[in-house]
């Protein structure tokens, strides 16, 4: 019998990927993890298992992880080297167990040296950490996530606000929902064909910045203008605003749940053409097609980006 592992389904991404799994897979198959026992309630009158797995400990991830067939590694809500740790104590701890098959939620051109993104770091790392170990994997490289955009975007209308300031220049990106790549992972987890495969999880359409708003300001009916910006001036906005730079930051007075080093070097990222991917491998591995960004405004309740999970302790 398959036995199929959710790491943080008490995140928003993994919680989504466990209830798409749940639609694939007999419950007696899966195991969810959390990082606490406080969050071992919501799956209690299932057949599904549920344990806690600390990434800081090898020694817990190889019990939970023992003779897996699957498990699904969802990149850490934190940046640098706790991360980077973390990663690679759930890799050996994969090795270790006899897993057959690693998923890893990494980013669009994570293995491009040149990529000026910080989180490119943690995903590259990572990556080459699966690709030189004896497992066989699937990395699935999402692209943006739109509903940290739609939040933003609906920030500024909340605020009074006409103005986005970006640094994404005429970059493009595809974005996707959060939803369509969660529905991806579950589609990896449920696939036996796949092996060894690096798999680019793009949005329909790759937008610049401005059509992006342009599609927004089109739904709802408001007239946010795009402002391009210098990562200089970003950084500046994001202070002043009480975004903090890292994940170690503060988030208590912040009105975005990202930190300033993330978003403005994934606009760099965007403006110096390293999103602009045409590979697409969403409806192959899912057998459908991925939301449109129209869609999402239209539903913009159902796709913002909601409150951080940090799970490490």
């Amino acid at each position: 019998m398959r036995k199929i592992i959710i790491n943080g389904i008490d995140g928003n991404f993994g919680n989504l990927v466990a209830k798409n799994i749940q639609k694939l897979v007999p419950d007696t198959q899966l195991i969810f993890t959390v990082p606490t026992v406080k969050k071992l309630s919501e799956y209690s009158g299932s057949a599904v298992q549920v344990k806690v797995a600390d990434f800081n400990s090898r020694e817990n991830l190889t019990a939970v992880f023992k003779d897996a067939s699957k498990v699904l590694l969802i990149s850490m809500p934190f940046v640098g080297a706790k991360r980077r740790a973390a990663h690679q104590n759930a890799i050996a701890a994969c090795v270790a167990a006899n897993v057959k098959q690693v998923i890893y939620t990494s980013v669009i051109s994570a293995s491009n040296p040149l990529n000026p993104s910080i989180e490119n770091i943690d995903h590259g790392y990572t990556e080459s950490i699966i690709q030189n170990s004896p497992l066989d994997y699937i990395i699935l490289r999402n692209s943006l996530f739109a509903e940290a955009f739609i939040t933003d975007y609906f920030r500024l209308v909340a605020a009074g606000e006409r103005v986005a300031a970006k640094n994404m220049g005429e970059g493009r990106v595809a974005f996707i929902s959060r939803r369509d790549a969660a529905l991806a992972a579950a589609a990896a987890l449920n696939n036996t064909l796949l092996h060894r495969e690096i798999l680019n999880i793009n949005g329909r359409v790759p937008l610049t910045f401005k059509e992006f708003l342009n599609i927004g300001n089109k739904v709802t009916g408001n007239d946010i203008e795009y402002q391009q910006q210098t990562d200089e001036e970003m950084y500046a906005y994001f202070d002043k605003i009480k975004v903090p730079r890292t994940t170690d930051g503060d988030f208590s007075k912040s009105p975005l749940k990202e930190t300033s080093e993330g978003m403005v070097s994934f606009g760099t990222t965007v403006r110096e053409g390293y999103l602009d991917i045409p590979v697409n491998d969403f409806s192959t591995l899912t057998n459908c097609q991925p939301r449109t960004l129209k869609y999402m405004f239209e539903h913009a309740a159902d796709f913002q980006l909601g409150a951080r999970h940090p799970t490490e302790k």
